[in-house]
């Protein structure tokens, strides 16, 4: 292992579970792959909203200008080579030879269109990828191959952002000359493309390794092989994709011969699977932080004591209290199964920002209670806890004990566990007061989730994004905000290091574990497993 992924796995101790042990080659006429996705996708519109299970679709049809690999190192993809003059100047140059799925040549006029219909998504949820262009100043083409970007302010994680912001041939409308210094339409009046032609697939024309033959958001997604790729060809000639939300089904269906490779297995059926020759799994720590998201934006809160009455949440001793009645290390063990790493802080040790040699966050109960009696609720107070029930790894599970231990510090407790599909949608409107999360980053380092998660929201400047509970402190922001426009990396490094020391003493977000993907599939495959979580069939080989 290299990279993150060493690091990860030095800090979680876990097995190295790429069990991808020798198996039977694949038939020459397995041009099939089936894999249960353990999440359902909101769009085919790859810049809809960015939920892991809409990236491992969006990959498979479109590409960036920059591609992460299963590290995520910054590499190559649709610009084949880029260069950086002072701290807000990039200029990419663009892969000759390559053409999207309708036979049209890709040039930088389709990037220039992509960044400005980014910005002018009406079917974007929460602005997932708006913020990212929103940072820029200028876009311009220099010529077919040639395109130059300047932003804003100095963006030190531009190449990790930008990979996101997958291509879109500018055929999709009928204007051929756009101005991205004309503001927010780049001087078009519309219509742009919605997500309902991504989704019946006239729009979902991309340059990637696959096309979409069929989406279904509740059902299976055919993928077909296009065999003008520029890059290498995938081995499969049609990928399905099936959102199998529950894990029960999701094994049953692998152990039937319905899929090859499936996602998330139950923690306890791992030594099932491993004691059966017919199976083989990997698992791959990853930077998925769950965590709790605290609303302390709003006094009174909708789900804190009915709705009346002061927010205890603004009181930074109520949070850490929440934040010492969590024994991290018994979940773990007894909830995990060993495939988690508790939390010291937003990121596992190791990365860029994260403060060295931190313990895993403590557990205290008695001390939690005190600090309730200190901020004046020696009785507790109530509310209800909202969280996904098909989204994490044993999500329900982990959303009950973690109710249980409030409950044990006098904290009253009314758990709401609701499938993710109707959960990221209420989030995102703001209507929850303690809300259980998951997010991975795309870069290693803590700068990224700051941004997105903790910095007070500016829309403008695409920080707070997904700051739902409103947090906002002087003193966090500065050392964030200074952080996000040094380009010099150790000088970043202890800023952001600064900044987690506030976040981790304001605890406005309290950091629970970090997950390890796992995947489980038939004997003659070999999955090698991805940081970011994805399931990509291009990766997908027959064990040597």
């Amino acid at each position: 292992m290299t990279g993150i992924t060493a690091t990860l796995a030095r800090r979680a101790l876990l097995p190295a579970l790429a069990l991808v042990l020798g198996g039977t080659a694949l038939p020459a006429g397995a041009q099939t792959l089936r894999i249960a996705l353990s999440a359902e996708t909101t769009s085919a519109d790859p810049l809809n909203y960015s939920l892991t299970p809409n990236n491992s679709l969006r990959q498979h049809i479109f590409e960036g200008l920059v591609d992460l690999d299963a590290d995520l190192v910054a590499q190559p993809g649709l610009a084949e080579s880029w260069t950086r003059e002072g701290d807000r100047e990039w200029t990419f140059r663009l892969r000759p030879g390559v053409r999207f799925h309708n036979g049209q040549p890709f040039t930088a006029a389709d990037v220039l269109f992509t960044f400005c219909r980014a910005q002018n998504n009406k079917d974007e949820v929460v602005q997932s990828y708006s913020r990212i262009v929103r940072r820029l100043e200028k876009v311009e083409v220099l010529d077919e191959r040639s395109i130059r970007v300047t932003t804003k302010e100095p963006e030190p994680l531009l190449l990790s952002d930008i990979s996101n912001l997958t291509i879109l041939p500018q055929s999709l409308i009928n204007q051929t000359k756009l101005d991205f210094s004309k503001g927010e339409d780049c001087g078009f009046a519309g219509p742009w493309p919605s997500a309902a032609q991504f989704n019946d697939t006239s729009a979902a024309i991309g340059t990637g390794p696959y096309k979409l033959a069929s989406y279904s958001r509740n059902a299976t997604t055919e993928l077909r092989r296009n065999d003008d790729y520029w890059g290498p060809k995938p081995h499969w000639q049609v990928v399905r994709m099936t959102p199998v939300t529950a894990a029960g089904p999701r094994l049953a269906g692998l152990l039937a011969g319905d899929y090859d490779v499936i996602e998330s297995p139950a923690t306890g059926d791992l030594p099932r699977l491993r004691e059966n020759a017919g199976f083989r799994i990997t698992a791959k720590p990853t930077t998925r932080q769950i965590f709790i998201q605290l609303d302390t934006g709003r006094s009174p809160s909708p789900f804190i004591n009915g709705g009346q009455g002061k927010n205890p949440l603004q009181d930074a001793r109520v949070r850490q209290a929440l934040s010492l009645a969590i024994d991290r290390k018994a979940i773990e063990s007894r909830v995990m199964d060993g495939i988690a790493l508790p939390a010291a802080q937003f990121l596992p040790d190791g990365m860029a920002g994260t403060i060295p040699g931190l313990p895993v966050l403590p557990y205290d109960p008695a001390k939690a209670k005190e600090l309730l009696k200190q901020a004046g609720y020696p009785d507790g107070f109530s509310f209800t806890f909202h969280a996904t029930n098909n989204r994490y790894i044993n999500d329900a599970r982990l959303a009950q004990v973690l109710a249980q231990f409030w409950q044990r510090i006098g904290v009253k407790v009314e758990l709401d566990a609701m499938p993710s599909s109707v959960y990221f949608g209420r989030r995102g409107k703001r209507e929850f007061s303690v809300a259980m999360g998951g997010w991975g980053s795309d870069a290693a380092e803590t700068l990224m989730f700051f941004n997105a998660w903790l910095m007070s929201t500016d829309r403008e400047r695409g920080l707070g994004t997904s700051n739902y509970g409103g947090w906002s402190d002087a003193r966090f922001d500065e050392l964030a905000g200074r952080a996000k426009v040094t380009m010099d990396e150790a000088a970043r490094v202890k800023l952001l290091q600064e900044a987690g020391k506030v976040a981790l003493e304001e605890m406005p977000v309290i950091p629970v574990q970090f997950e390890s993907a796992v995947w489980a599939f038939r004997k003659g495959l070999a999955y090698p497993g991805r940081v970011d979580q994805t399931t990509m069939a291009t990766e997908v080989t027959a064990a040597e």
